[in-house]
């Protein structure tokens, strides 16, 4: 009997018809059934999620069902889960999610290969930003890779043995923050983390009623900031202290200040809080950040951060407000330059940068060799009237392109870098901006191959002087109209455009939404005949290397073209075979889903006479010359004309 290789907990509570949405992602993994099991552990729900766990467990012997009274909260069902495990690795997956169709097969692999411990696997979907930790596969890493400190949640790969040894637990009962608890004693105690990167692994689903398990996870009354100081003490104790800003303890523990204790000064939640019960959070948030955040922890923010620290650990909730208000109302402002094709690649440059709420840029002004941050995201702030010192303006700084599939909701990360550098504006003052060429290949974005079908948007996501954004990547010209022009990329085509209302870069791959004809139209009619069994297509890019492949349609007849690099310029030609059984004539050539022709294919006794333009008319001598190719005399006379077929 195969040994069991990966164990799926799952905890449940009220979950309803979810369980059967979910469950079909868990039972359709391409991981042989006899070499996985998936385990519910129902926290004594009050509806049907009983009854359809246990319709789903009739219906395959590899999953079970195991009951327990509620415990209210689900380390205590994931704990349970483990002791029933079997597998030489768990994974942990909420009962609303979603796994990709290949997740525990890769996850496995990748994890047996590599000797991990632990394995965290791409998460996508609806509630998920893109992080840097997933722009690249990683076989091993450590702790020492602070980048692990942004995926905190349990939805990971954890081998059995390792939780074992080291008697790793969820705390139970209603205890929140119970993921980053066990997440956070998993990374310390991990010998080698390995990443999966190259394919979304799992989907972290937005429940339509709201009912995520993470709904819930700032709630004093429920432990929170007890529970903050119990994952902080985790960390000093497997770390050493250090007054060095970029020590571990103090990179490790920055996350844990930047997202849980400085939220509650900052937009948006300190704006749109009740004030009277934001400052009783405030003031917690205080307490916990002079108690327990070494100042090196501050020291090492970068300039808005630091600020915001400044005035939490002062006590100044007015003012904490006032900067909020300042920084809430800053923008990115994206310029894309003219995108084209270059070797199978749609390239543009790319700069973007930070821009106050009046639409001018974020400025640093310098004075005696210092830097200070724009004075007008001051007004108001008390404590600030001589300014505000940037100690370093590239600190935490860094900027990135990112792609988003519209159908997958997955985020790819493209070829090329941004670099962030201070523009001068004159007069002392600079602009902090980032700058780049953006290379999107379609046969390489998808974690080093090729995307689905489907429509890709392009984003920048940049963090500059602690303000981070997600903005457009938005071109030049009208909203709707093409970007470039289409291109046939590995025998598929892509085709880029702006998006209708803001302009956004985006591509279509294999016409999911967009189709070759319209946009083409006018270069299309442009493309006369040159009289040869190939066509040039002045509107469609070609790639590097040898010819492609495409499938396309001759009248009814469907066969395959080659698409190749025309030796002459940056475009394609369309080579048809020499015989085609169709009857004499000029007939349609089209792609997959075009909607025009692509060109006209003249066939004579079944050889392929010539291809045409789709605009191409021929004239009377040109039909009586076809009518009678098959003659030698006539043969000799066409060589002479312009256009001769090849």
């Amino acid at each position: 009997m195969p040994r069991v290789k990966v164990s799926v907990i799952v905890p449940v509570y009220n979950t309803g018809k979810y369980v059967d949405e979910c469950a079909p992602s868990l039972l359709g993994q391409s991981l042989p059934a006899d070499e996985y099991e998936v385990i519910y552990v129902d926290d004594g729900s009050t509806d049907d999620t009983l009854a359809r766990l246990e319709k789903l467990a009739a219906g395959h012997r590899h999953v079970q069902v195991h009951t327990q009274p509620n415990s209210g909260w689900p380390g205590g069902p994931r704990n349970r889960g483990m002791r029933h495990a079997k597998g030489e690795y768990v994974q942990f997956v909420d009962h609303d999610d979603m796994l990709g169709p290949e997740a525990l097969e890769r996850l496995y692999d990748h994890a047996t290969r590599n000797r991990a411990d632990v394995v965290i696997g791409k998460m996508s979907s609806t509630m998920v930003r893109p992080r840097r930790l997933f722009r690249h596969t990683l076989d091993s890493c450590t702790i020492e890779n602070e980048e692990l400190m942004q995926s905190m949640s349990p939805h990971k790969m954890f081998r059995r043995a390792f939780v074992e040894e080291h008697g790793l637990l969820f705390p139970e009962g209603p205890w929140i923050m119970e993921d980053l608890a066990f997440v956070t004693a998993a990374y310390l105690k991990a010998e080698r983390i390995s990443v999966l990167a190259d394919y979304p692994c799992y989907y972290w689903m937005k429940r339509d009623d709201g009912g995520n398990n993470t709904r819930h996870r700032f709630n004093p009354r429920h432990g929170f900031w007890p529970n903050l100081r119990t994952v902080i003490g985790q960390i000093k104790d497997g770390t050493e202290p250090s007054d060095d800003v970029d020590g571990l303890q103090n990179r490790l523990l920055h996350r844990l200040y930047h997202v849980e204790v400085l939220s509650r000064a900052r937009e948006p939640e300190i704006l749109r809080e009740d004030p009277a019960e934001q400052r009783r959070r405030f003031e917690t948030a205080r307490e916990v950040a002079l108690e327990e955040f070494p100042a090196a922890v501050r020291r090492g923010l970068p300039a808005v951060s630091g600020l915001r620290a400044e005035l939490l650990e002062g006590g100044d909730f007015d003012g904490a407000s006032a900067f909020a208000e300042h920084i809430r109302a800053v923008n990115v402002r994206s310029e894309l330059g003219t995108p084209h094709w270059q070797d199978g690649r749609l390239v543009a440059d790319l700069t973007v940068e930070l821009l106050r709420g009046d639409g001018e840029p974020v400025v640093l002004t310098e004075r005696d060799g210092t830097w200070w941050l724009d004075p007008e995201l001051l007004t108001g702030v008390p404590g600030t009237e001589d300014g505000w010192e940037v100690r370093d303006p590239f600190r935490m700084a860094y900027a990135e392109i990112v792609v988003k599939d519209r159908d997958r909701e997955d985020w790819w990360y493209p070829e090329g870098d941004l670099e962030v550098r201070l523009r001068p504006l004159g007069d002392g003052r600079s602009g902090l901006s980032a700058s780049g060429r953006l290379h999107l290949d379609p046969q390489r974005l998808a974690g080093g191959q090729p995307v689905g079908r489907g429509v890709y948007d392009v984003w920048a996501f940049v963090n500059l002087l602690g303000v981070d954004r997600m903005v457009r990547v938005i071109g030049q010209g009208a909203p709707g109209a093409p970007a470039a022009g289409p291109a046939l990329v590995g025998g598929r085509l892509a085709l880029p455009y702006r998006t209708a209302g803001v302009g956004q870069l985006t591509l279509d791959v294999d016409q999911r939404l967009r189709r070759l004809g319209p946009d083409t139209a006018d270069a299309a009619a442009a493309n006369s005949a040159r009289g040869e069994r190939t066509l040039p297509l002045p509107y469609v890019a070609a790639g590097p290397g040898t010819p492609a492949s495409v499938k396309v349609t001759v009248s009814g007849l469907k066969t395959t073209a080659e698409v190749a690099p025309d030796a002459d310029g940056p475009t394609a030609l369309l080579r048809l075979p020499a015989r085609l059984k169709l009857p004499d004539g000029r007939h349609p050539v089209t792609l997959p889903k075009a909607d025009a022709p692509v060109a006209y294919a003249v066939i004579r006794g079944g050889a392929l006479l010539r291809l045409e333009g789709p605009a191409y008319e021929a004239g009377a001598g040109r039909r009586i010359l076809d009518a009678v190719a098959d003659n030698r005399q006539v043969r000799r006379v066409r060589r002479r004309l312009p256009g001769r077929p090849g």
